[in-house]
C-alpha cells in the first residue's frame, strides 16, 4: 500500500513539474493502464494532464472511469477543452455526465458547443475586461489595480453601454494621461475592429495578419461583447490545423499523435491503405496494357518510375501552395482560374526544362535519340496535368464539401502515375519500331 502511494505521489509530481510530458508518457501506456492512472489521481492533477491530451485520447480515457469520476475530472479542466473532449463521449456517457456537472459550467460548454468548429465563438474567452461608459477615469484605474493584485489584465480594456453593447476600446495610454474626472466615453477609440462568434477561422487569420492586434472583440447580433479572440488561440489553432492536414495529406488521421497506441495507428491508417492499394491498382492496369510492348522493349520499365515520380513531385509543389492559399483566403473565386492557368504555364515551363535533361540524358545514357524523345515528351505532359491536377483537385474538392487536404493527394498521385504511364507508353508504342 505505501508503494502504491509512493508511486502515485511521483506521478503528481511528475505531471505538476512537465504535465505535457506526462501526457506523452500517458499516451504510451494501453487505454486501461493510462484510465487507471488517472482514476488513482486527484481530479486537479488529473486535470493537468488531461489538458496536454489530444481530445479523442481523453475522452477515450475518461470513459473507461465513472461517470462521477469524468466529471469531477472536466470540472478542472478549462471549458473550452473540456468542451472538445465532451464532444468526444459516445451518447450514453455524455448524458450521464451532463447531471454531475456544474449549472454555470455545463452552461458555459453549451454555449461552445452551438458555434462551429474553427469559428470565434468557439475559440473565444469570456474573461475580457469592460467599463460602462459613464464610469470615471479614476474608477477605472482603481478598478484595474484591484484586478493587478489577483491576476494580469488582459490586452485591451473594453467600454459597453448599460445592455453591455461594445461601443469602444481604451487605449492605456490615454487612460493614464486623461484627467481622472473625465468620463471613460470621452477618450475611448470608437473604430473597434469586431467579429460575429460565426466568423471563420480562415477569416481571423487573414485579419490578424494584416492588422496586428493582440485580441478581437466578438459580438453577437445585437452587438453585445461576448468575449475576445487573441493572438495566442489563433496561433495554436493555424498550427494544429496545419500539422492536421500535413498528416491526412499523407494518409494518416488528424487525431493521431507520436504516442497514440498501435492498436489507434493501425486503426486510423489501414483505410486509406488500402484505397492507395486501389489507386496504384488502377495505375498497374494501364501498364498491363502495354505488357507486350515492355516485353519488346525492356528498357521502357526503367523510365516508368522516372516519369511518374516527376510527375507527382511536381503535382505536390502546386496543391502545397494551392493548400496555403486557400487556408490564408488568398483565393478568390474570381481569380480561380487564373491561378489554374499560372500553374499550367509553369509546368509546362518546368517540363519543357526537365524533359528536356532527361532526354539528353537518355540518349546519352542508352545511346538512342528516339528513346531520350519519348521520356522528354511524357514528362513535358505528365508535369503540365500535375499542374493542372494539384490546382484543380482542391478547389474542386472543397465545392463538393470534402476536406482538400483529405483526398486531394490520393486523387493526384492516382491522375499523374495513371497520366504518366499513358503518355510514356503510348509514345513509346507509336516509335516502336524506333526503340527496337
Amino acid at each position: 500500500m505505501k508503494k502504491k502511494e509512493a508511486a502515485i505521489e511521483i506521478v503528481k509530481k511528475f505531471i505538476q513539474s512537465d504535465p505535457h510530458k506526462a501526457a506523452q508518457a500517458l499516451e504510451t501506456l494501453a487505454a486501461a493502464d493510462a484510465a487507471q492512472v488517472l482514476k488513482e489521481l486527484p481530479s486537479a492533477i488529473a486535470a493537468q494532464c488531461l489538458e496536454h491530451l489530444p481530445p479523442l485520447t481523453a475522452a477515450q480515457l475518461l470513459e473507461k472511469n465513472s461517470k462521477e469520476e469524468a466529471a469531477s475530472i472536466l470540472l478542472n479542466v478549462g471549458k473550452y477543452h473540456a468542451a472538445d473532449v465532451f464532444r468526444r463521449f459516445n451518447p450514453a456517457f455524455s448524458k450521464a455526465v451532463i447531471p454531475l456537472l456544474a449549472h454555470d459550467f455545463s452552461k458555459d460548454m453549451a454555449e461552445i458547443l452551438a458555434y462551429p468548429k474553427e469559428s470565434a465563438g468557439r475559440m473565444m474567452h469570456t474573461d475580457f475586461l469592460s467599463f460602462r461608459k459613464d464610469m470615471k477615469v479614476k474608477e477605472v484605474i482603481i478598478k484595474l489595480r484591484q484586478i493587478a493584485k489577483k491576476h494580469l489584465p488582459t490586452a485591451y480594456c473594453y467600454v459597453v453601454d448599460d445592455s453591455n453593447v461594445l461601443l469602444g476600446v481604451l487605449n492605456m495610454r490615454d487612460l493614464l494621461l486623461a484627467p481622472l474626472d473625465a468620463h471613460v466615453e470621452e477618450i475611448m477609440i470608437k473604430d473597434v475592429v469586431k467579429v460575429a462568434p460565426f466568423t471563420d477561422r480562415e477569416e481571423l487569420v487573414v485579419m490578424f495578419s494584416r492588422k496586428h492586434y493582440l485580441a478581437v472583440p466578438v459580438v453577437n447580433e445585437t452587438g453585445r461583447i461576448i468575449g475576445t479572440v487573441n493572438t495566442k488561440n489563433i496561433i495554436a489553432s493555424t498550427e494544429e490545423e496545419a500539422t492536421e492536414d500535413l498528416q491526412i495529406l499523407f494518409g494518416a488521421s488528424a487525431e493521431e499523435r507520436v504516442y497514440s497506441p498501435a492498436k489507434f495507428k493501425i486503426k486510423k491508417r489501414l483505410p486509406w491503405l488500402h484505397i492507395n492499394l486501389a489507386t496504384v491498382f488502377l495505375a498497374g492496369a494501364v501498364v498491363a496494357m502495354f505488357e507486350g510492348l515492355i516485353a519488346k522493349v525492356a528498357v521502357l520499365a526503367v523510365f516508368l518510375p522516372i516519369v511518374a515520380g516527376q510527375g507527382s513531385n511536381a503535382g505536390t509543389q502546386t496543391l502545397s501552395v494551392v493548400l496555403r492559399g486557400m487556408i490564408m483566403r488568398e483565393i478568390e473565386p474570381k481569380s480561380a482560374m487564373k491561378m489554374v492557368m499560372t500553374e499550367v504555364w509553369v509546368g509546362f515551363v518546368n517540363g519543357a526544362a526537365t524533359g528536356l535533361v532527361t532526354a539528353l540524358a537518355v540518349w546519352i545514357w542508352k545511346g538512342n535519340p528516339y528513346l531520350g524523345l519519348v521520356v522528354g515528351a511524357a514528362m513535358l505532359v505528365n508535369l503540365v496535368v500535375a499542374g493542372l491536377s494539384g490546382a484543380l483537385i482542391p478547389l474542386t474538392m472543397k465545392k463538393l464539401g470534402f476536406d482538400p487536404a483529405h483526398s486531394s493527394g490520393i486523387v493526384l498521385t492516382t491522375i499523374t502515375d495513371v497520366v504518366g504511364f499513358t503518355a510514356f507508353l503510348s509514345l513509346a508504342w507509336f516509335f516502336q519500331s524506333k526503340l527496337i
